[in-house]
């Protein structure tokens, strides 16, 4: 079975196991709009493959792991799209949780989807306890204060905010905790995977300012043009365009560089390599600068 099919397996059985039955259908069904909307589900695979790199010995623990991290990661989008702040009226090409079912499901489905994450883990962790609270444990920095997604969102509420900061903690802090957790969930070392985790999550960040420049709404799946318009930090705006894409391959090349040594890290590279391609495609890049580039078409009399 493939990363991403095992990802979408475990979602699915995980989901409904936390849902159960009774619970009020149109929160169920925004919920599931937030979570099976056609995601590459990056932040699971790497959750997986590091699991299988460290020698993956509890299926279903790291199974929870990887959707309790990408259950996170769907409740932040839920939450980013509402018109509190980025007022984003589609996502993955879908309307937003908040267009398709208005502002108050929106806001509990990514509250529960919150819980939800925890939900999973507690429910596989019960027979590995002491792998459970580090889970649990990683997963909270990922997401909580003080460098978390929700503090890398909250820095878009400051009259100022240091770029990198912003981008290690709304991007990158559940990269690490999805590199991490696959570790962890082995009851490995998960230090050594920190580094990946790192520089992935703000290449990630890095292309998302790169593509919000080039507009590329096919593309990115949600609105463009978004960075300019709230005034939020943006590698594309502090460095340029062309500054901003070499940054972002020299992030990709230092993610595919710092993999330790295992008997996955050919998996992992490719991994690597293939999102960044998905992310940034070069000749999608190549064609917007030779369009910056060109003359300006003269107007016949």
């Amino acid at each position: 079975m493939d990363l991403l099919k095992r990802a979408e397996n475990a979602l699915e059985f995980h989901f409904g196991r936390a849902v159960g039955s009774g619970a009020p259908p149109r929160l169920v069904e925004a919920m599931r709009h937030a979570v099976f909307s056609g995601g590459a589900r990056v932040r699971p695979q790497l959750v997986l493959s590091v699991a299988m790199a460290c020698g993956e010995d509890a299926v279903e623990l790291t199974d929870a792991a990887a959707c309790a991290v990408e259950l996170m990661h769907c409740a932040s989008l839920v939450h980013d799209d509402m018109p509190t702040f980025d007022n984003a009226d589609i996502r993955r090409g879908r309307p937003t949780v908040h267009k398709a079912f208005g502002e108050p499901l929106a806001l509990l489905a990514g509250d529960a989807l919150i819980v939800m994450a925890y939900q999973v883990l507690l429910n596989a962790g019960q027979a590995y306890p002491d792998r459970l609270v580090a889970l649990m444990q990683n997963l909270s920095a990922g997401v909580g204060l003080p460098s978390g997604i929700v503090a890398g969102q909250a820095w878009e509420c400051e009259v100022k905010a240091d770029l990198g900061q912003y981008q290690r903690a709304k991007t990158g802090a559940l990269f690490v905790a999805a590199t991490c957790a696959g570790a962890l969930s082995c009851a490995s070392d998960a230090s050594p995977w920190a580094a990946l985790g790192a520089n992935l999550g703000e290449a990630y960040q890095v292309a998302d300012d790169i593509r919000d420049v080039m507009g590329q709404v096919i593309l990115m799946g949600k609105p463009v043009g978004q960075d300019a318009l709230h005034a939020r930090p943006s590698a594309a705006s502090e460095l340029g365009l062309d500054g901003a894409m070499a940054h972002f391959q020299s992030l990709i090349e230092q993610a595919v560089d710092c993999i330790p040594q295992c008997s996955h890290r050919g998996l992992l590279q490719q991994l690597v390599h293939r999102e960044a391609e998905r992310l940034v495609p070069s000749a999608a890049f190549a064609e917007y600068r030779s369009q910056q580039s060109a003359p300006p078409q003269s107007i016949s009399a």
